[in-house]
């Protein structure tokens, strides 16, 4: 019995100065949340036509001048046909002098057009991503303007965090802090402070009470590298700022 008190006594003595050192080290500390935001783009449909086919899906990475989108763009196909005769007749005519040179640069500017409304037709990345949505489905038709994808790029992400006046002090660009996703406690992730803005606002409105509510605070952004892509937007972080 002595023997296995002598062996439990200094494993306990191990955990409890163990556990003092987290909890000290954690009490020297500030955590403040964040939502996880990057760079995104809405990619729209610039002619009017019916979706043919669809290249990519949701969650799908995608490199800048991937094709996305296929549009049906049939009238645009005629007209650019059509174009393309009457600027290859305007050309022997303007060249033999039968044409005057404002009506061969209108039928060159009306092949330009036509042949741009083509290019149109074929929707593309305009950066190299990941498809955070997909709003339409094939056979759908589409106006010029229309959401068809939002784009992400998910490398280099951020979060802003909102800072009492007094715990700025200890903050500056450039300074590294440790951050942790509430789903994966054990993970640590490192960020770096980008801007500080100059001026200050109210506490959030999500903050419960209402004298947090009356305090003014400073957004503070905290970019993290995300070359694994583990970090999405929507998500919540827990960014660390050293109390002393």
């Amino acid at each position: 019995m002595k023997k296995r008190l002598r062996i439990i006594i200094p494993i306990l003595v191990v955990v409890i100065i163990g556990f003092l050192l987290w909890n000290w080290l954690a009490g020297n500390n500030f955590t403040f949340a964040g939502t996880v935001e990057a760079t995104e783009v809405d990619v729209p449909a610039q002619v009017s036509s019916t979706i043919a086919t669809l290249s990519v899906d949701e969650g799908q990475a995608v490199t800048q001048g991937q094709l996305m989108a296929s549009l049906d763009g049939q009238d645009y196909k005629l007209a650019q046909s059509q174009a393309d005769d009457d600027f290859a007749r305007g050309q022997m005519l303007y060249r033999s002098g039968s044409m005057p040179k404002e009506t061969f640069n209108h039928l060159q500017s009306q092949k330009l057009l036509a042949d741009l409304r083509v290019q149109w037709c074929s929707i593309t990345a305009p950066l190299s991503g990941t498809i955070l949505t997909k709003y339409h489905e094939p056979g759908e038709f589409v106006n010029p303007g229309t959401k068809m994808f939002t784009l992400a790029d998910l490398r280099e992400v951020w979060c802003l965090i909102y800072v009492p006046q007094p715990d700025l002090v200890r903050l500056s660009y450039g300074l590294k802090l440790k951050a942790t996703l509430p789903e994966a406690p054990g993970k640590s992730l490192e960020g770096t402070i980008t801007h500080i803005n100059d001026q200050a606002e109210f506490t959030p409105k999500n903050v419960q009470t209402q004298k947090e509510r009356s305090n003014l605070v400073y957004a503070v952004k905290v970019t993290f590298a995300n070359p694994d892509g583990v970090l999405k937007p929507g998500m919540t972080l827990e960014v660390q700022i050293p109390k002393k």
